[in-house]
């Protein structure tokens, strides 16, 4: 799909902002700069217990304005609280215990901020990508405009783009941006949509035409004498975890050149305080939101993509707010000069939102990096419900509720997507296998990527459907990109090197293992490195060993048969043949396998053999 150049579309007018907020921080660290400590308000612990949540604090007049940026990341359209695991949260405990905390829900988002914001207008709120894609029914269903709608209302300014903002295309990602009916299946209420009222930002997301950035590169906020840029980049992957067809016409930047390149941009225009939204994550050395990852020394709690990235962005970038790992930390990495940096994200699902102080010098017109602070914040439910965002959920569940309310199966036990090979992942490949042998009875077996699993199933109702009922909605939820079932031919030797490149080439770093339908077993030897990590000689069909030489049907989904994931021998196949979306292989699967007598069990998650 070509791309759409936001420079033929008319700009929405902002909406009109609150001017009252409240600056609520709980926690940061302490960074160097050339500031007097005495002079400015002291650093804190990084855990939200420690903080000063709710009070206003720090310079307010004079030569030093604090600015209060809130901050969330990957949505991903879940506008009603999350089920399962995927609405909770762990809280580290005093004691060294912890707990798990019920989060997420925009109504219960939309409390939070607006009470965070009270008496404070020097407030931003910005986004670290993937607001929209892989989402719930409710969004899903309507290409995103309801969750486009509620990040309207809860006043966002700015968010970068992700990997999943493309999942539909430049198109669809441009219409989202500056409004429009839904060019296939039209307009869904009596109403235009009218698109975002924040900017999108994709400095490092370039049109092949015109060489130009996709959508603006940067925006800049202004309230009185006090500016702060925002840079918003997308992981320079995206191409190899989206879809062929989403990213047509588009090139994908360095990231750390990109943001260089526009933070020297924005200095030549007079803004030196700048904050990178920047699509792209770590993995902190604890699961728990309020883990102080700076503890053991700067930066040595985090890993992953972005502890390189913020080790090289330019020192003029004052802070990072990431995404896209879906994990929780408010850390200091060094920047190239030394300094300590803020570097956060905001886990996943609006659970949590980030809570950072930036302390602006009127004389410098930068940011005292010695007084930032950041914390994150669970969005808990025992707070009131915004009457407006329940309101906006209720008005898109009834346009849902006929397709969504369908049931389609029964289930005797969570069925869940946790681990490397996932009791819901089986199930999934199952009912690939399953389809695709309607198409061709020769289909030998299936292959499924486990990041287009969603979500786990559930056997508590989420609804009035009745516990152990799956409805089409909690289908959706976990399969939601509508990838078609395509059956290829592959030799046995290129079949054992796509199991291979589950643990080799762009994957020996972070292993993408695929989920296999039943009669496909072998070994993962975890003590082992690279390719060599999958032994051969233990791979297995029916119980005989595959043949290099013969010839194997194998189903898998449109993205892993465009080579997506990091799997290029999948793109090699031959003799395809196009099915229907891939959820409609997991309604079937369901309704022929399970009824309120006999639900379906659990898959015992048995097929591969892991030596660790």
């Amino acid at each position: 799909m070509p791309a759409t150049s936001p420079a033929h579309h008319p700009h929405h007018p902002r909406r009109r902002r609150r001017t009252n907020r409240l600056l609520a921080t709980a926690a940061g660290v302490l960074t160097a700069g050339a500031l007097a400590a005495a002079a400015l308000p002291g650093a804190a612990s990084a855990g939200e217990n420690h903080g000063t949540k709710g009070k206003p604090h720090g310079h307010s007049h004079g030569r030093y304005q604090d600015v209060q940026l809130l901050s969330f990341n990957d949505l991903h359209g879940n506008l009603e609280p999350p089920a399962g695991s995927s609405g909770r949260v762990t809280e580290l405990q005093p004691d060294g215990t912890t707990k798990t905390i019920d989060a997420g829900g925009v109504e219960y988002l939309a409390t939070h901020l607006r009470e965070a914001r009270k008496g404070n207008r020097y407030s931003i709120t910005a986004a670290g990508g993937d607001m929209v894609g892989a989402s719930p029914l409710i969004s899903g269903l309507f290409h995103d405009e309801p969750t486009i709608e509620a990040l309207n209302r809860l006043d966002l300014d700015v968010t970068s783009v992700g990997n999943h903002e493309f999942d539909e295309g430049a198109r669809e990602l441009s219409r989202l941006q500056y409004g429009g009916c839904h060019p296939v299946d039209g307009c869904y209420t009596d109403k235009r949509f009218k698109g975002a009222d924040f900017p999108y930002l994709a400095a490092n997301v370039v049109n092949d035409k015109t060489r130009k950035p996709l959508l603006k590169p940067y925006w800049v906020w202004k309230r009185g004498d006090v500016k702060v840029g925002f840079i918003g980049v997308t992981l320079e992957g995206t191409p190899d975890i989206v879809s062929a067809e989403g990213v047509k016409g588009l090139s994908f930047k360095d990231e750390v050149e990109t943001i260089d390149k526009y933070a020297k941009e924005l200095r030549r225009k007079g803004v030196k305080s700048i904050v990178a939204l920047l699509h792209e994550g770590g993995f902190p050395a604890s699961s728990s939101y309020n883990y102080d990852c700076d503890s053991p020394g700067a930066g040595d709690g985090i890993s992953g993509p972005i502890a390189d990235i913020a080790k090289n962005v330019t020192p003029d970038v004052d802070a990072l707010v990431t995404g896209h790992t879906h994990a929780a930390y408010a850390c200091t990495v060094p920047d190239p000069s030394g300094k300590p940096r803020t570097v956060t994200s905001a886990a996943s699902f609006g659970r949590l939102y980030t809570d950072t102080t930036l302390t602006y010098d009127r004389w410098t017109g930068d940011i005292a990096r010695t007084a930032v602070k950041s914390a994150n914040h669970v969005v808990t439910r025992d707070v009131p419900k915004a009457p407006d965002m329940t309101r906006l959920i209720d008005r898109w569940n009834t346009l849902a509720a006929p397709i969504g309310n369908r049931a389609i199966g029964h289930i005797s036990g969570d069925i869940v997507r946790d681990g490397t090979e996932s009791p819901l992942g089986d199930l999934i490949a199952d009912a690939q296998l399953a389809y695709g042998r309607t198409l061709d009875a020769e289909t030998d077996l299936a292959l499924m990527n486990p990041g287009g699993i969603r979500a786990s199933l559930t056997h508590t109702a989420s609804g009035t459907e009745g516990d152990g009922v799956v409805t089409y909605a909690e289908g959706f939820t976990v399969q939601p990109f509508a990838n078609t079932v395509n059956l290829q031919d592959f030799t046995g030797a290129q079949l054992i090197q796509v199991l291979k490149e589950q643990v080799s080439g762009p994957n020996e770093a972070a292993p993408k293992i695929l989920q296999i339908s039943s009669g496909l077993t072998y070994t993962l030897d975890l003590t082992k490195t690279g390719a060599d990590r999958v032994v051969t000689d233990s791979i297995r069909l029916d119980g005989s060993a595959i043949d290099p030489a013969a010839t194997y049907r194998v189903a898998t989904n449109s993205f892993l048969a465009g080579g997506g994931d990091g799997f290029p021998t999948l793109g090699e196949g031959t003799n395809d043949l196009v099915g229907e979306d891939d959820l409609t292989a997991l309604e079937q699967y369901l309704t022929a396998n399970s009824s309120a007598t006999t639900p379906l069990a659990p898959p015992a998650a048995d097929r591969i053999t892991i030596v660790r």
